[in-house]
């Protein structure tokens, strides 16, 4: 007889698996690429994306570029699966369902920064670009719907509120990679957050 305290991928949400491979593939990936970029490198000189330049890192760059491919793979499941934090109430559902749509499109943005990398100039520029505009946009529905659920954990849907706005005031004020870097491993927190209380919304922690 099969022990039921193995250990079983099926006992865990959707959320939970794909937030989790969107955290895996996003920062191993980039750290994979930082051990191979050839120059001195940091979060205060550095934009995220220069990992994934082929002008200045020929071979690290292919695993920023794909890590970016794969992470936007796995947002897509992500945002699906927020489907398990409706309400009954009409309002939070549609707004919840604006954001997994638009996080859906985010996916895709992020895929599109992996396939048009830094060094092909305007084309990575417009995907950046849209990617963080989407994004912020998109964690302020989740969020506002998340608060409008009754189990969400609120010290996880305060953190969100404070990456989106401090994110802004950061970007409107000072600028720079260093906002970028806050922003997107700021962002991946939240997600990691959230995977952890989508399994206890799913009682299977207690």
């Amino acid at each position: 007889m099969q022990s039921s305290m193995g250990f079983s991928i099926r006992k865990y949400p959707l959320t939970t698996i794909s937030g989790a491979l969107v955290i895996l593939f996003y920062c191993v990936f980039t750290l994979i690429s930082w051990a191979f970029y050839p120059e001195p490198y940091g979060p205060s000189t550095h934009y995220l994306s220069r990992l994934g330049n082929f002008n200045y890192s020929p071979f690290g760059a292919y695993f920023y570029n794909w890590g970016c491919i794969l992470t936007g793979i796995a947002l897509i499941p992500f945002f699906m699966s927020l489907k398990d934090w409706w309400t009954e109430n009409i309002i939070q559902r549609l707004i919840m369902f604006i954001g997994q749509v638009l996080g859906i499109a985010s996916g895709f943005g992020l895929m599109a920064i992996g396939v048009f990398s830094e060094d092909q100039g305007e084309p990575h520029m417009l995907a950046s670009s849209t990617f963080f505009m989407i994004l912020f946009f998109v964690l302020i529905l989740i969020i506002i719907a998340l608060f409008l659920n009754p189990t969400l954990n609120k010290l996880v849907g305060l953190y969100g509120l404070v990456i989106v706005f401090s994110s802004l005031a950061f970007a409107l004020t000072f600028g720079g990679p260093l906002t970028e870097w806050y922003t997107v491993f700021g962002s991946l927190l939240f997600v990691g957050l959230l995977s952890i209380n989508s399994m206890k919304l799913n009682y299977y922690l207690y």
